[in-house]
Order: C-alpha cells, then structure tokens, then sequence
C-alpha cells in the first residue's frame, strides 16, 4: 500500500486539472468569450499555485528538508517536474491564444492591432491619450550605484527598458500601471468591427519621452510572482487580527518564485533580471504574446457582447418557500437546495428573517468566505442592532480573503456581534447557521447546513448544496459545534454530525470498511463520493483495500487526485471523473450502499490531509428519502455526462469520455433544465429525462 507507483504526485495531478480548465479554452464547441475566460481562468490558477504551492516546495529546499512525498519524489524533484510541466503548458497557452482565439476574434470583428495597422486618426488617438493620461502616471525607476534594484509587486506587469550609455549601457524598470486599462479601445473602425490596442505597447512606443538625452535600446515585459503564503505564529501571537494584517503587507513582497518574460527579450536582460530575483533558470518562463492572460476577464465583461457567452441563467426560486413564512417553511419539513440552479436567495431571505423576527432571540454562523458587499453580513449586524445576540466566527486565515474578512471583522464587532476567529492551529472551513427562535412558550432551532460558503457572489458560479431543517437532534449538535468553537466544551456527544478534527475521519474510515464487510458477506458493495480534492494517503489505502474486496467504487474529484485508478491488484475496481464546465464543482457528496440501505452525507471537507486533521470541518447525514433520492439524482445525472465528463486513467492522464452511440447529455445544462421544469419554467422545449439509478445497479 506505500508502494509510490500506486499514487500520483500531489501538484502534478493539479497541473492535470488546469490542464482540463486550458482545454475549454481550446474547445470550440464553447462560446468565444466562455472560451477566453477559461484561458483567464488557467492563467489565474497557475498564479496561485506558485504563489501558495510551488513556494512551499522552495521552502523545503531552503530548509534542507529530506522528506518525499507518496510518489517518493523530494521537494527538489517535484520542482523540476512542476518546471517542466509548467513550461509545456506556457506553450499550449500560447498557441491557444495566439493560433485559435485571436483569429476566432478577428473572424467576429475583434481585432487587436500592432502600431502598423493603425489609421492615421487612431495613432493621433493614441498620441493624445499617452501624453494626456499615460505619462503623468508613469514612473521610471533608474538602477545605478545610489538606486538598487527596485521591490516590485507581486503579478504586476513590468518593463525593463535598456539605454545606450558611455562606458556600458544603463538598465531602469518601469511598472505597467494598473489604475487605467490595458486594453485600450480605438477609435474609427470599420463598420461591424472593434479594434484595441494594448496598454504596453503605447508605453514602449514612446517610451524615449520617458528619457529624453538617451538612446533607448531595447524596452521588454516582464512579470514577477512571489511566494504569498502566511506564515503566522499563531501560538505566540497576542492579537491574531493584527498578525494576519501585518501579514497581508509582507505578502506583497514575498521572495520571488517565477519570471516570466517576453519570448523576444534579449538574453543578457533575462540574465540580468535572473540574477536580481535570485531564480534557477527553470524558474523563467517565456511567453509569446502578451503577459498575464487574466487581461481577459475585462474584456469579455464588455457590454454588447452578449452572442459570445453563455445564456445568463437566473437561478429558479425554491417552491417549498413559496407562500410561506421561511420559518414555518423549515418546520414543515427539510428542505435541499442545488445551487446555483436553485437560488441561494432562501439562505440570505433565512437570515434576513431572523435578523427582523421579534421572536429570534440567537444567531450563531460561520464564515470563511463572504462577498464584498455581502448581504449575510449586513444582516447579522441588523439582528445585533436589534438586540439579538449575535455569535459569528470569521476565518481570519481564508486564503486570499483574508482582508476582507477583516474588514467584516471589524463591522460585526463594531455593530454588537460577538466575533471569534476561529481556533489557534485549526481553519473553521464548516458552513453552518443556527437561528434560535422562542415560539408557543418553547425554544425552537432552525439550522442551515452547506457543501459552501455564504457567499452569495460565488453562489452563483459554484455547485454547492445547502440543507435547512428544524429537527431538535441536529439544532442539539450544531449548539454543541459552537460551544466547542466558542468556549471550552469537551462534549463531542454528536448524534447527526461528525466533526474534523475529532470524529471526522473516523466516520468515513468506517463507512468504507462497513462496505468492504457487506461485500465480504455477500451483499453489494458501492461508494459513490463528489467532492474539489482527494489527497488524503490513509482514506486512499482504505479506498484501495475496499476495491481489493470487490467493492465498486465511483469518485467525481474536480481537482488533485492522489489515488490511481485501474490498477490491477490494487483498484481495478475504481473509477475516478472530473467535471470542468460553466459552473465550478464545488458539493462535497457522499455514498455509501450500506446493503441496500444507504449512507447519503454531505459535507464541507474534502479528502485531504488538511481537512481532516487541522480544520474544523463537519458532515452531516440526509435521512429524508426524497432529498436522498434528490442527492442520488444529482449522482446519476453527474455520471451520466457524455460531454464534459473526462476519466481518470492509471498514467495519471484524463481523457473525454466516449460518446459514440450515446445520448448527448452535458449534466449542468441538465441541473439547469431540471430546475426550470420542476420550478414551473418554460424548459426550453424540453422534458426531464430518465436517468438510470446507479446506487441500484452498480453501473453507470
């Protein structure tokens, strides 16, 4: 079982994923600007996973660290792999944008030109605004004896520009600034068509009014990404708040970890820039084409332009809420919401309602995740302006949402909340609300429950599932949750829960072994499990021996997968998918046959090291058989998918699924249909189809 040809490597099978999310830009049958915002979605992946991942690694290198991961490759040897990997897919990128999705532009009228093409009024156009609005926001920065070379932040678009001195030449730098558009559109095009030029490419045109007295040689972008993982003492910290605060500044100017470069730039200037970031040359990147396609998520937010994207679907309201007092929806029976194709409007009008009931007397709620302008948050400080009592823990520690939880920090405590930010060594990634409410002389618990954050922004893109109930035994144990998050309970007396860092891994450990028992006594054997990330050794080796006892085994991992499928011996009995469409994968769902009588739970943790040991994570049972069997639906119709479904096989690659002689069935167009005719829509045309029950058969 610790044999490494039995697993594949952690940051490689990430890659594999960016990897898919680069083919859907590549995937014609996808709208143009659908097409362009997966390849804005690859470029923004690759940032951060050097950012938080690949910096990590360099870390262990630093720190001589002899460790090897379950593929027994060293942090040294996972670098160059990750180097190579990397720089294949820089190639696909570029091709991508350079040999398909340009062109596709200029076939609909989009055209980006280089200075040549311009018009004579559009160079007047573009004179004017450099000189205008450009160049008083410009700043170059010399390099000499009394000038070092500059701190530079982090993903910013910069230009090393070089200049004809007398004894050697001179080197300054200049920051793209990002306070104006990079892509400028122009002036007087033909009728039907629509032009742009790139900020970049102005400023190198005149750049000499930058350094009038000198001859400007050569002027080329580059771009810097630092490490940016918080490095906080929690243990030794007094005040968590201002530790992460002052952590967020350092992030700006974490050591470097990557270069990318214009393909052209000389090679005495990448040397020089290689030289200064202190990088390997397996840490330069050269890419033809403009730098940083996250430039494409302005573009295709253009108005206009709606043709080339995908219908804008208006997630449909939950009937069980119509007509009814929210609370008195919640009572009537336990509620299942599919998002984004049911609406999250009934967890923000949840909420709302408590904060305005006379009747509410409590609200406890986690966030590790909230929008900008989050309508949760105001309506927690509503309810503690009323004189409600208000409990929130705020994720002080959610990576890269780190400022803005502090700033919701700050509001909720001002209003009359009382704030806890979490527990030192643990994230509190659980998503759970409880609203306390007297009525008839008695106190009644409403509890939400989600796959999810409370984020009504990422509601709409991300798959989640979110459950309401008023059932007493799970009002009892999510009260216990916050008395152990909140105080110094030790009561983990859960009867619907099972709670990470406690009793979390054990629950799943069990669950497997009690099918690889019912296998072993005859009866079938099945575990079905959705959910981002599968990393966790101990859960793959239970996942193993399971399939070793003739246990089938069905996993939908969007992300990494650690464990590897169809080998012989070992898991020939299990089968790994991955979804990457419109909407982000983001339920955690979970199967277990349970001889004809089944586990269905959901839960907030993926099957990762870090879920299941240093967060607070929970899962939680669904026992109502029509939201069992509307959980079994969204299964079924996941694994059903002929045409974004890909399969995992035993070299770690993926590929589409063969859909010669099957029915054309996209699942999230499905979800998005379902929702419609259940929810009395007009469903295009169409009637739901008949899915073949997989927790009944065993076979897709």
């Amino acid at each position: 079982m610790d044999d490494p040809r039995y697993y594949i490597n952690r940051e490689l099978s990430w890659l594999e994923f960016n990897g898919r999310v680069l083919e859907e830009a590549n995937d014609k049958t996808n709208l143009l600007f659908e097409r362009l915002k997966f390849l804005a979605i690859a470029s923004n992946n690759l940032d951060e996973f050097f950012m938080v991942r690949v910096s990590g690694l360099m870390d262990q290198v630093v720190a001589e660290f002899s460790g090897k991961d379950a593929t027994g490759l060293s942090a040294k040897a996972q670098l160059m792999a990750i180097s190579a990997k990397v720089h294949e897919m820089c190639v696909k990128q570029n091709n991508c944008l350079t040999r398909s999705l340009l062109p596709a532009l200029e076939k609909q009228g989009f055209y980006f030109l280089q200075y040549k093409e311009l018009s004579k009024g559009q160079k007047s156009q573009l004179k004017d605004y450099f000189f205008s609005t450009v160049f008083p926001i410009l700043t170059p920065m010399a390099i000499d004896q009394s000038r070092p070379f500059p701190l530079l932040n982090n993903k910013s678009l910069n230009l090393i520009i070089e200049l004809k001195g007398e004894e050697e030449n001179l080197i300054a730098l200049m920051q793209v600034p990002t306070v104006i558009p990079r892509i400028i559109e122009l002036a007087g095009p033909e009728p039907g068509k629509k032009e742009y030029f790139l900020l970049e490419s102005l400023i190198k045109k005149y750049i000499n009014a930058l350094f009038e007295g000198h001859d400007v040689l050569n002027v080329f972008c580059f771009r810097v990404t630092r490490n940016s993982y918080l490095d906080i003492d929690e243990e030794d910290s007094e005040d968590l708040l201002k530790e992460i605060e002052d952590s967020i500044k350092r992030r700006k100017w974490g050591y470097p970890v990557r270069l990318e470069v214009e393909k052209k730039m000389s090679p005495h200037l990448v040397a020089y820039l290689k030289k200064n970031f202190e990088l390997d040359p397996e840490d330069i990147y050269e890419i033809q084409g403009p730098l940083d396609h996250t430039l494409w998520f302005s573009f295709i937010n253009q108005s206009g332009c709606d043709e080339y994207k995908n219908p804008l679907y208006i997630p449909a309201p939950l009937s069980d809420f119509e007509g009814k007092g929210i609370f008195d929806a919640i009572r009537e029976k336990d509620i299942l919401v599919h998002h984004p194709y049911e609406s999250f409007d009934c967890v923000i009008n949840f909420v709302n309602a408590a904060a305005n009931d006379e009747k509410v007397l409590a609200i406890k709620q986690t966030l590790y995740r909230v929008s900008g302008n989050s309508p949760i948050v105001s309506a927690l400080i509503k309810a503690a302006e009323k004189g409600k009592q208000v409990t929130v823990l705020v994720e002080l520690k959610a990576r890269f949402d780190e400022e803005n939880n502090i700033v919701w920090a700050r509001k909720l405590e001002k209003a009359g909340c009382h704030v806890v930010y979490g527990l030192v060594g643990l994230k509190t990634h659980c998503k759970a609300c409880l609203v306390v409410r007297k009525e008839s002389g008695r106190i009644m618990r409403y509890v939400h429950l989600g796959t999810g954050n409370y984020n009504d922004s990422t509601a709409k893109i991300y798959t989640d599932i979110g459950y309401f109930t008023s059932k007493e035994t799970f009002g009892q144990d999510i009260s216990t949750l916050f008395n152990l998050l909140t105080g110094y309970s030790t009561n983990y007396k859960l009867k619907k829960i099972a709670v990470a860092p406690i009793t979390l891994r054990k629950q799943f450990e069990d669950y497997i072994d009690n099918e690889i028992r019912n296998k072993i006594e005859g009866a079938e054997g099945l575990i079905i499990a959705k959910m981002n990330s599968l990393v966790d050794k101990g859960i793959i080796k239970k996942l193993y021996l399971a399939s070793q006892a003739g246990v089938k085994i069905k996993l939908i991992v969007r992300g990494i997968c650690c464990l590897r499928p169809g080998v012989q011996g070992i898991s020939e009995n299990i089968e790994v998918f991955s979804i990457v469409d419109r909407y982000l994968e983001h339920s955690r769902i979970f199967y277990f046959a349970n001889n004809k009588n089944p586990f269905v739970l959901l839960s907030s943790a993926d099957w990762m090291p870090r879920n299941l040991n240093r967060r607070v994570e929970i899962s939680f049972h669904i026992e109502d058989k029509a939201l069992k069997n509307k959980i079994m639906d969204i299964l079924n119709i996941t694994l059903s998918d002929t045409v974004k479904l890909r399969s995992l096989q035993a070299d770690g690659t993926y590929i589409r699924i063969d859909r010669r002689g099957k029915e054309f069935i996209q699942s999230q167009v499905e979800f998005i249909e379902k929702a419609m005719v259940q929810h009395n829509r007009q469903a295009v045309g169409k009637e739901e189809k008949v899915f073949t029950p997989i927790y009944q058969t065993g076979q897709t």
